[in-house]
């Protein structure tokens, strides 16, 4: 079992995972380090698991600290569980939010409101420079909505109703979706791996 760094890394560029991953986990008694001079690590995994990993060791190693990373996306049900680990480049490996949104939209088009289930996934992993790696893993289920909701959250948030809620991820506040989001789910299950 590992123990809580005092000190981690967040191997993310992404200046929204950076936002929301250091407001889940505010009551982790460790200091964030958050420069954007991370190395490029390229997700060439085939799972979350895979792509969190590659992340987190590879940053580790570049800078001798340990680092936490993770790796989420989306699966619909009526798409065979796509776009997946593929989440971010559905529309092509450049495409933007709002890029990968449209895609969807377009995939499911035709797919009738009782057919449009779906779920977040992430794996979030810590990895040490000396190779040691704690990761977990979590979901949350929901509906997809056929046109974009609400202005907060980020990537295919507008159109992802969680189960239990009629709102998008994009319709509530940041501290409700942190409650249930995947992310979340996986950032307290890392903490309590953690010790």
């Amino acid at each position: 079992m590992s123990e809580l760094p005092e000190r981690i890394v967040l191997a993310t560029r992404n200046r929204h995972k950076i936002e929301e991953i250091t407001r889940i986990c505010r009551d982790w008694r460790v200091e964030w380090v958050t420069e954007l001079d991370i190395p490029e690590v390229e997700e060439t995994g085939s799972t979350y698991h895979e792509n969190a990993s590659l992340k987190a060791r590879e940053v580790a190693k570049a800078t001798g600290q340990p680092a936490l990373a993770d790796d989420s996306g989306i699966e619909v049900d009526a798409l065979g569980g796509a776009p997946g680990p593929r989440s971010a480049r559905y529309a092509g490996q450049e495409a933007s939010d709002e890029q990968n949104l449209r895609a969807l939209l377009r995939a499911t088009a035709g797919v009738p409101a009782g057919g449009r289930t779906a779920r977040y996934r992430a794996v979030a992993s810590l990895a040490w420079p000396d190779g040691r790696e704690v990761h977990a893993e979590a979901t949350c289920e929901g509906m997809l909505e056929s046109g974009p909701r609400g202005e907060g959250g980020f990537g295919y948030d507008p159109i992802f109703v969680p189960l239990g809620d009629e709102r998008t991820m994009a319709e509530l506040s940041p501290e409700e979706k942190d409650r249930i989001s995947h992310r979340g789910g996986a950032l307290r299950a890392l903490r309590v791996r953690l010790g």
